[in-house]
């Protein structure tokens, strides 16, 4: 098997990115892809109280277990297959399951701190960044949270305006400079779709 192409899909919470990712894969016709959520490589929390866990500053580069992640992929890209932990974000913490995952042609790796670990990005083959205005950013996240996660308005409220909104202009914001391309989620981006799909055949064709 020739090495897989990886690409970092980086953004702010609720950013689309997989929706962004979604649209490149169906325009380039690409099914055979393993996409892994950088959320699953959150610290194993189970030794710490529930309400402990609540503190937790998801957004900030020291929550992840970013080494883990690291030798993972680097497995990956050399043909091995992983068992790749699972986060419970309802408790807080790791769950109890692994997945066992196949390297497949293209591997994708999203979340809103991708492009910050130096030993991460200099993995990748393309770096993208999706950008989405803050407000409708918050409002995507707080329904999300409220359908998916369990969580109350207040508690949703008050993690956006501690740790989310702050983290992000200090911690993610700022990583839009490693990106090869800033897809902009809050208008028409078909020519930016159009162009990272042709460069995914590019690469692909070069390694066959």
């Amino acid at each position: 098997m020739n090495k897989p192409l990886l690409i970092l899909v980086a953004g702010g919470s609720a950013s689309g990115k997989s929706t962004v990712v979604q649209e490149i894969l169906d325009k380039a016709g690409l099914d055979d892809v393993l996409i892994i959520k950088h959320d699953d490589y959150y610290l194993d929390q189970s030794d710490l109280p529930l309400e402990v866990r609540y503190q937790t500053n998801y957004d900030h580069p020291n929550s992840l277990d970013n080494q883990l992640l690291f030798n993972h992929l680097t497995a990956l890209m050399q043909g091995y297959s992983i068992e790749k932990p699972v986060y419970d974000f309802v408790q807080h913490t790791r769950s109890q399951k692994i997945e066992h995952v196949e390297v497949k042609p293209i591997i994708i790796v999203e979340g809103i701190l991708i492009l910050e670990n130096e030993k991460i990005r200099n993995l990748s083959d393309m770096n993208l960044f999706v950008e989405l205005d803050d407000d409708t950013r918050f409002i995507r996240r707080m329904l999300r949270d409220m359908r998916e996660r369990g969580r109350s308005l207040d508690s949703i409220i008050l993690q956006y305006e501690s740790t989310v909104k702050p983290m992000f202009h200090k911690h993610i914001k700022p990583t839009k400079r490693f990106a090869d391309v800033i897809i902009p989620n809050d208008r028409k981006h078909d020519i930016a779709v159009d162009l990272i799909v042709t460069k995914i055949k590019q690469i692909l064709g070069e390694r066959k």
